[in-house]
């Protein structure tokens, strides 16, 4: 795989997309036409709904792109217990804590980020130099012209630099950063995140690439990086060969990786450097070891990551990279050849699923859309050309006889809805009563827990000489991060609630979809005397209502989202809604206040105990002891302050997904309304032309078809 064949590739779904978006347009212009020129013949036929969603499908794909989010770690080197020996206790020795207090002076061990996406963009674009506690989330995007812009909270107008004045301002030095993190504070608190333009032939074929601050710093700058997560096509998670899985990358993947069904490609950085730390770095028989064992490490780690439809696709989606000699390459020669970089079969993994599996999701969505517009203008073409011979008396008697259906199409949104709202209340309350219990249960194992969050050696010798405050920091992190810990594990466990709730209603929608299209097929029979079907060959989605399809999770209009065909309530995005859902303030403040008040004597009991190296393990033991002891006082005090909180933000999913499909419903109901309403209000007011009538009916049912056809044949282009 090139990066040519890669571009080529983007370049052909670019064009896909924006054939597809304009027949979208096309189809929205024709049927706005027909309704405005209805308005003054035989009336409208209620079609604003599906206007309205063709032109916001064709607008998401105009500007549609596909947006990596790019994630990665900043360890600082311990004495890491880096020996090549086998069997289980190569994983354990890799699964230790290489986080040493930043105090130290021990320099950062990078990822390689920045020289990766600089790789990849074919361009030594982004300084690699910037420590990373003071650097902003960035999202990179094509611009004719080279600028960054730096956007703020609280409505402050963004502000419009270059890239020089972009790194003036928005770094600091190292001791000012450090200083920052220890009062865990951020450098530029009212900055939201910054954009950088630049006219890049891989951004502008419609790839976005979103750079995360490193993941091993403050909670507030993770929960930065997750809002973005689920806005994202892919996400590629940058490790270092020689530094594997450490305990902060293992506890984001966990947190906020695992059992989330994101797509992720694990991108084993400097792996080149694996022979500088041989014996003999020109023993292939060494390195070929040396390396076997690492990617049994990666895998044994990484594989529980990789699983999607019960598949393990680690193979897939880890790949061994040198991001360095890819750079070089690169900026030589745009064209040079990355063999023996890992960068070809990473970049012909990312090109298959963009190109193939998301484009064709995409596409898929669009077809959708066409497909139930044209469903829905053909059956109101079809209705209407009977009617219109229909004299006054004779239509408003036909327009009676289908009052019982009007009816029993209102009491299948009533159930429908009484039903979302019904599963709206019991979930919020089991879900906030789930999190009440779990956290009142946190101190039945808050001793063993707690010691893999518990300072090193090092912060209890600063205990010892003194230096108390460095400790309380290093303690108040570290208990703020097994909290934090704790509670995303309890909202894996409610997201799979919610998950399960909403696939049941989207049988409901199912269900409910198929008796109201029984309901209206009736209706149409009573009208016209002859029951209509669809001109298509549809499947489920299109042979139900449009606002069944949406409820059953078929399609979505939400930007930049792709629908799945199981969730229901993917239109509206309900994980965005819960984003930090778990009230991540609520939970800081109750760090700070239970810090605060608790270790002040506790530090100075074990300042008492005389504590040396080989009383270390014993010293951790009360230490979590003695926490707990009093945690246990505060867990009340949590379990209630956050339960009205989660209460609600598990009702605020649903109930936006109520008022869509509740919306949806009525706008249906309404237009068929209208529909018959609209005629008999121009057969009263005006005669109609029944022979120009016919062919503008005509004439607008062969337009939206037609366009429909152009889709269809680029969405079978796209398979091929």
């Amino acid at each position: 795989m090139t990066n040519n064949n890669f571009l080529q590739d983007l370049e052909r779904v670019a064009q896909v997309r924006s054939q597809v978006a304009a027949c979208l347009g096309q189809m929205a212009d024709t049927v706005a036409e027909a309704e405005a020129a209805g308005k003054d013949s035989s009336g409208k036929l209620g079609l604003a709904t599906e206007i309205e969603d063709l032109s916001l499908a064709s607008q998401n794909l105009r500007q549609g792109v596909f947006r990596l989010l790019v994630l990665g770690d900043t360890a600082l080197p311990a004495v890491m217990r880096y020996t090549l020996i086998s069997g289980q206790d190569l994983i354990d020795s890799f699964l230790v804590d290489f986080t040493v207090p930043r105090s130290s002076g021990k320099r950062c061990m990078k990822r390689g980020k920045s020289t990766f996406l600089n790789a990849l963009i074919g361009e030594n674009l982004l300084p690699s130099d910037v420590n990373p506690c003071t650097a902003l989330l960035t999202v990179l995007r094509y611009g004719t012209q080279k600028q960054v812009t730096v956007y703020f909270k609280e409505g402050k107008s963004p502000q419009k630099l270059d890239f020089l004045s972009f790194k003036q301002n928005y770094t600091i030095d190292p001791t000012e950063a450090k200083q920052l993190e220890q009062e865990q504070q951020q450098a530029f608190p009212d900055v939201d995140y910054a954009v950088v333009e630049y006219p890049l032939p891989l951004l502008e074929k419609g790839i976005e690439i979103v750079d995360s601050p490193g993941l091993n710093d403050t909670e507030a700058r993770n929960e930065l990086s997750l809002s973005y997560i689920n806005n994202s096509h892919a996400i590629l998670f940058v490790l270092r060969a020689d530094q594997p899985c450490t305990l902060a990358e293992r506890r984001y993947l966990d947190n906020y990786i695992k059992g989330r069904g994101l797509s992720v490609f694990f991108l084993l950085n400097a792996w080149d450097e694996i022979r500088k730390g041989l014996i003999d770095p020109d023993d292939t028989e060494e390195l070929a070891v040396a390396e076997e064992k690492l990617r049994r490490v990666f895998q044994s780690n990484l594989a529980q990551y990789c699983w999607v439809n019960g598949q393990d696709i680690y193979e897939e989606r880890a790949f061994e990279i040198s991001s360095l000699n890819a750079l070089r390459l690169r900026v030589k020669n745009p064209e040079a050849s990355l063999t023996g970089t890992g960068f070809s079969e990473f970049m012909g993994a990312l090109n298959t699923f963009l190109t193939k599996e998301r484009a064709v999701a995409q596409m898929r969505q669009a077809r959708t859309i066409a497909r139930l517009t044209y469903n829905r203008v053909h059956e109101a073409v079809e209705r209407r050309i009977p009617l219109l011979e229909e004299d006054i008396q004779e239509l408003q008697q036909r327009i009676s006889s289908v009052e019982p259906e009007f009816a029993q199409l209102n009491e299948i949104c009533d159930q429908f809805t009484q039903e979302i709202i019904t599963t709206r209340d019991r979930q919020a309350k089991v879900i906030a009563d789930s999190f009440r219990e779990y956290i009142l249960h946190l101190g039945d194992t808050f001793e063993s827990d707690f010691l893999r969050y518990q300072p090193d050696i090092g912060f209890w010798d600063s205990l010892q000489q003194g230096k108390r405050e460095e400790f309380n920091t290093a303690f108040q992190r570290a208990f703020e991060q097994y909290l934090n810990d704790k509670v995303a594990a309890w909202e894996l466990t409610a997201e799979g609630k919610i998950t399960e709730a909403f696939a049941q209603l989207a049988k409901s929608a199912a269900n409910y979809g198929a008796t109201y299209s029984q309901v209206a097929a009736s209706m149409t029979e009573k009208l016209i005397g002859q029951r209509l079907y669809p001109r298509t060959n549809t499947d489920q989605e299109e042979n139900s209502p449009t606002w069944a399809s949406w409820a059953m999770g078929f399609f979505s209009l939400a930007s930049g989202n792709v629908a799945g065909v199981v969730l229901a309530g993917a239109g509206f995005d309900w994980k965005n809604i819960l984003v930090n859902w778990f009230a991540v303030v609520g939970i800081s403040s109750f760090v700070l206040i239970f810090t605060g008040t608790f270790f002040g004597p506790v530090g100075l009991a074990l300042m008492g105990l005389g504590i040396g190296a080989l009383q270390v393990d014993q010293a951790r033991k009360e230490l979590a002891k003695v926490t707990k002891k009093e945690f246990v006082k505060y867990l009340p005090q949590l379990a209630n302050e956050q339960w009205e909180t989660i209460y609600q933000g598990v009702k605020d999913c649903f109930q936006a997904y109520e008022q869509e499909v509740s919306k949806r419903m009525n706008s249906d109901i309404q237009s068929r309304k209208g529909e018959l309403d609209n005629l008999l209000k121009q057969k009263e007011a005006q005669g109609i032309n029944q022979e120009t009538e016919l062919k503008r009916l005509r004439s607008l049912d062969a337009e939206v078809a037609e366009e429909l056809r152009t889709i269809e044949s680029v969405y079978g282009d796209l398979l091929l």
